[in-house]
């Protein structure tokens, strides 16, 4: 028998769809939510020419010449300088912890040699394990030392050499040949590790909902937190599982340094690997089916590699954006992972890293223990 099309039919199809989209409330809140971050995220978020860059500024010569190149500095939007660094290992320490992009160290005499002509070093060191992150940056440097040099020679009855008076050294630190591999491979371990984690996860419990295997679990005589970290678990080994194939590749195929201690690597995985398995076992508590699992999945995950500084530098996003990379736990990952592999960070310096981790993780898992369900609805 041959059915004709009828509007009447197509228009209670539409209906059906629309009422089922009503009822699909996370999936519709994601239809509507995850462009709305995008364009948040790309428009405002996103900066390719990052300004207002942290610096620290060491001075062992305090005189009119030093004020003004700092002022300079500050005026040209590419520096933010921070008060109340006082030694050299302060300053390098912040450098290597990730709290400041630069620092400026102006040597003894610096204004007697710069008033004698005696060319004057100042050096400014970089946190280069971004390349694209400072480049712009020590690029108005060089200019801001050739107008100030310029001002000093015509300001200077001494200095009639036509060279410029300061001898700028630009010291790149931790990747000096910008080497692109060696920051993209670490990040990428963070961020293979979100991704995979986070999605295994988030469809364990939904899964067991959807196959009918939840009322055998329900029935077993186990508390909530005992199947979290049972689910938790087994995953823990597959992440450390993806770790060394990711840590070999970087090592043997890209050639990417392991400057600090392996074993603190791993250990440093521990708390990450533990934070995303337990964001993507809340997922699982909060969706109804596992597609809205994925979607919650991605949801979490866009977020996460856009403001966590993998794909753009972090310290050139405004405030609001750096505030919630630093909820984020991949944001402190890659400070640990850099960190290790490239500045040979110690215990101490990732520590701050790791307590941030482990309290988004307790958070995570207080989150998903409040959402599960003894009892079936």
């Amino acid at each position: 028998m041959q059915i004709h099309f009828a509007w009447h039919r197509l228009w209670a199809v539409i209906l059906k769809e629309f009422t089922q989209m009503k009822r699909d409330r996370l999936t519709f809140a994601m239809i509507i939510g995850i462009p709305i971050l995008q364009l948040i995220l790309f428009g405002f978020a996103i900066n390719n020419d990052p300004k207002h860059l942290p610096t620290a500024i060491v001075t062992a010569d305090t005189s009119e010449f030093t004020r003004s190149i700092i002022v300079d500095l500050q005026n040209s939007a590419y520096f933010h300088i921070l008060d109340g660094i006082k030694s050299y290992d302060e300053a390098d320490y912040l450098l290597r912890t990730g709290e400041v992009q630069f620092v400026v160290y102006f040597p003894p005499n610096f204004s007697r040699r710069l008033v004698r002509s005696e060319k004057p070093e100042l050096l400014l060191e970089a946190d280069a394990t971004d390349p694209a992150s400072g480049s712009n940056a020590v690029h108005a440097a060089n200019n801001i030392i050739e107008i100030i040099s310029k001002k000093f020679t015509g300001s200077l009855n001494n200095l009639q050499s036509p060279d410029l008076p300061i001898n700028l050294i630009i010291q790149p630190k931790y990747n000096p040949e910008n080497i692109t591999q060696y920051n993209i491979v670490p990040g990428l371990l963070g961020v293979v590790l979100t991704m995979t984690m986070v999605l295994i996860t988030s469809l364990a419990i939904t899964r067991e909902r959807e196959r009918g295997t939840m009322e055998s679990l329900l029935a077993m005589p186990v508390r909530p937190l005992e199947v979290m970290l049972g689910k938790l678990i087994p995953y823990i080994f597959v992440g450390y599982i993806q770790v060394i194939i990711i840590l070999f590749a970087a090592r043997f195929l890209f050639g990417v340094p392991i400057n600090g201690s392996l074993i603190l690597l791993f250990l440093g995985c521990f708390p990450f690997i533990a934070a995303n398995l337990g964001v993507g076992l809340t997922f699982s508590t909060l969706a109804k089916n596992q597609l809205q699992a994925m979607q919650l999945s991605f949801f979490f995950f866009l977020p996460s590699i856009l403001l966590s500084g993998f794909m753009f530098p972090f310290h050139g996003m405004p405030d609001w954006a750096q505030y919630v990379g630093n909820i984020l736990p991949l944001t402190h990952f890659l400070m640990i992972v850099r960190g290790i592999m490239l500045k040979g960070n110690g215990a101490l310096d990732i520590l701050p890293s790791v307590e941030a981790i482990l309290l988004f993780f307790a958070v995570s898992l207080f989150i998903g223990l409040k959402r599960y369900r003894q009892t079936l609805d």
